[in-house]
């Protein structure tokens, strides 16, 4: 099992350990893993592996029931406001999309914002640029109701970003999307990852997501299987544009 040193980490485990209620189920056993800024990580792994369960506790959504989480070096057991962690320092974005139905795309996006400092018509232009930047500009006055899957994955991503979070947590993002719809989804990440340096933690069985990754953790049975680096993406946003390929703003989906 490789790991990342501490020195230089943004966040990481230290024998995290996570039982259910029950006793009965151990989701996470001494998982120790690192991720340094700007990497763009992938645990992969079967229901059931424990990757959701990881991802929740990286996220403070969930507390470990053994060992701790670090970031910036600091764990957060410490941390008095866990709801300001999170607006602060993390974006997250999950396979429902969970978008408000009876807000617009860029009022959807908005929300993170309102408990920063941006005044009203600061939001509105902020929200009016990550629409650009997901390729969705021509559809900020639409309601989720009104966008295809695709885009409302695309919507969601844009709030992840509204804060300008150092890191991004995605849980199966492309699990509601059929595969061309994912692809783009997966072109989207890559763009975002080499344009604005983010760093994602992105959780999936599906192994095509591999091919975008600096970097692979496979989970098996809450363990750490296997922790791989990648020197280059097999696939990333400037090889489909080099290869002359849909990318996310060029279609609808």
């Amino acid at each position: 099992m490789g790991t990342t040193s501490a020195r230089g980490d943004l966040i990481r485990t230290e024998s995290l350990g996570k039982v259910f209620a029950d006793g009965q189920v151990q989701a996470l056993i001494d998982v120790n893993v690192g991720i340094a800024q700007g990497e763009f990580t992938t645990i992969l792994g079967p229901s059931g592996s424990g990757k959701s369960t990881l991802l929740g506790i990286l996220g403070g959504l969930d507390q470990p029931t053994t060992g701790q989480v670090l970031f910036e070096g600091k764990p957060l057991s410490s941390m008095r406001n866990l709801d300001d962690f999170r607006t602060r320092k993390i974006g997250f974005v999950f396979q429902s999309f969970l978008l408000l139905p009876t807000l617009t795309a860029r009022e959807n996006i908005q929300i993170p914002m309102f408990e920063g400092p941006l005044r009203g018509s600061q939001r509105v232009e902020k929200a009016t640029q990550l629409l650009e930047a997901v390729g969705l500009a021509h559809r900020s006055e639409h309601l989720p109701s009104q966008l295809s899957v695709g885009e409302r994955q695309r919507v969601a991503i844009a709030r992840a970003l509204a804060n300008d979070p150092p890191l991004i947590l995605a849980d199966e993002p492309t699990g509601n999307l059929d595969s061309r719809t994912a692809q783009s989804i997966l072109d989207l990440f890559s763009k975002l990852h080499e344009e604005r340096g983010l760093t994602l933690i992105v959780v999936t069985h599906w192994e095509p997501l591999v091919d975008y990754a600096t970097r692979v953790i496979r989970l098996k049975d809450g363990r750490v299987a296997s922790d791989e680096y990648i020197a280059k993406p097999l696939r990333s946003y400037r090889s489909v544009m080099n290869e002359g390929l849909e990318t996310p703003a060029s279609g609808r989906v």
